[in-house]
């Protein structure tokens, strides 16, 4: 798939159909098209012709998309960042990757919009064509390049695999920094399709999310489960406030039974799809339609089937393959693979290899695979996933070690009904600074929430005068989650 002509091909054919809409703004195809080829002539005059990344901040304005199209017709990959992280935290990622460039919805909407050619295009199907950062144990965030074979491979795929009537209507729920996003945007733009975005404003507050998720006119919901969870709250959340629904289309986190068994009930109309994959391996690589056929069988529910291109096996702890219905490790395989870490070659040895010719990644998550379905049984590591957001409790740790006072620490995630619901951190200071352990833990927080996404931050502290130890002198981490209880 030729992916940036295609969308050319939408802004040629139906320019003033809506391409996103945020708010009370809207962009149509035309503008999109326009407006992208405007910006990278801009940037074919202001940047080397390196394919260095160029930054992209803000939150789910219409020039986002503008400026990730720009960027990459321009020969540049973008890095898609949220304007809810820390300013620390960005400019930590913007000094990683190396980027001359930051863009802004601001500085995007101050460039002339006149027609102007775009350089010719260079970008090939290996070139990086976005990098999205994630946590890194080490307290250092790495940034996954996704090229343009692995973003067609996964839009290819999700064409072929779901029924999309043009034109649909895309929920976008997550931040783009969020890859989760990838499948909204990539899979609305290729369709000819809507954006429809949800912004934290309207999530923070119910009434003007249910305002509007009922003006939207959704056929296609993309989300976390648990933002689902949260919409099936309201009683109002079903068939009649989202008639037009399709397709519920589930990745980053756990989908439970209970949640899957409650939008059929609510939403007789639409199919409810589970899905899997690490940032790593472009949003997802398995799916499977839970009906009720499946919901009587499985619980847990399995993840799916992998995409026709790639492969999914399971890695016994010596790297071979493990036994069939045996626990071990997931490794990926295929062209949605994504080549490595940006300008980590240490950690990109650590976990991609070459694999029957094929890109391969060690996921460090673990699965079973029962008559070709994938299961996902957590992690082997200590890493965690919250709302759908990977995080290492190693990087929490690492900026909690680096604030004054703190001699130790440790963060473990606080699991509810199976899922991880918060985190919560154990900390021994050292002097112990007067002040109730209240008063303690919100400085601790505001701190933190100076370095790092709000998501990562301990809803809960708890101060210690030591740690619970193992036979082997580590931290007994299974003790400290049993103080929890």
């Amino acid at each position: 798939m030729d992916l940036l002509g295609r969308i050319d091909g939408w802004g040629a054919r139906f320019p003033d159909r809506p391409a996103h809409i945020s708010g009370a703004r809207t962009l149509t195809y035309g503008a999109l098209c326009r407006r992208a080829d405007a910006l990278a002539a801009h940037l074919a005059r202001v940047l080397p012709d390196d394919g260095t990344p160029v930054a992209v901040c803000g939150h789910k304005e219409p020039e986002m998309l503008i400026a990730f199209l720009g960027a990459v017709k321009a020969g540049h990959p973008y890095i898609p960042l949220d304007t809810s992280l820390p300013p620390a935290r960005i400019a930590q990622i913007v000094a990683a990757a190396g980027a001359r460039l930051t863009l802004t919805p601001a500085s995007v909407a101050a460039l002339p919009a006149a027609l102007a050619a775009p350089p010719a295009r260079r970008i090939g199907p290996a070139d990086p064509y976005y990098i999205i950062f994630t946590s890194g144990s080490t307290g250092e965030p790495k940034g996954v390049v996704i090229t343009l074979e692995c973003l067609t491979t996964f839009v290819d795929w999700m064409l072929a695999d779901q029924a999309f009537a043009a034109p649909e209507t895309f929920l976008n729920q997550a931040p783009f920094s969020f890859d989760l996003s990838v499948m909204d945007l990539y899979l609305s733009l290729a369709t000819g399709g809507t954006l429809c975005s949800i912004t934290a404003e309207e999530i923070a507050n119910p009434k003007q999310l249910y305002a509007a998720l009922a003006a939207s006119g959704v056929t296609t919901w993309v989300s976390t489960p648990s933002f689902a969870q949260l919409c099936l709250a309201e009683r109002r959340f079903a068939a009649a406030m989202l008639p037009g629904v399709r397709r519920f289309l589930f990745c980053g986190e756990t989908l439970v039974p209970d949640v899957a068994a409650q939008l059929l009930a609510r939403f007789p109309q639409a199919t409810v799809w589970n899905m899997y994959g690490p940032t790593e391996a472009t949003v997802a690589t398995t799916a499977i339609r839970v009906d009720a056929a499946v919901l009587a069988r499985y619980a847990p529910l399995p993840v799916g089937y992998a995409l026709p291109a790639g492969r999914v096996l399971i890695q016994d702890a010596a790297g071979q393959p493990a036994a069939a219905g045996a626990r071990g490790e997931i490794v990926i395989a295929g062209p949605n693979v994504s080549p490595g870490y940006l300008g980590r070659p240490d950690l990109t040895a650590q976990a991609f290899f070459a694999l029957d010719g094929q890109r391969a990644y060690r996921t460090g998550d673990a699965g079973r695979l029962v008559d070709g379905l994938l299961f996902f049984d957590g992690r082997l590591d200590n890493q965690v996933k919250l709302h759908g957001y990977r995080i290492e409790l190693g990087d929490v740790e690492a900026h909690l070690h680096a604030l004054p006072g703190i001699r130790e620490a440790v963060v473990i995630p606080v699991v509810k009904g199976g899922q991880v619901d918060s985190l919560a951190a154990f900390v021994i200071l050292d002097p112990r600074p007067a002040g109730s352990d209240f008063a303690l833990a919100q400085a601790l927080r505001a701190q933190l929430a100076a370095r790092l996404p709000a998501y990562m931050v301990p809803r809960k502290f708890r101060f210690l005068d030591a740690l619970p130890l193992t036979a082997n002198g580590k931290a007994d981490r299974r003790r400290l989650a049993e103080s929890l209880a």
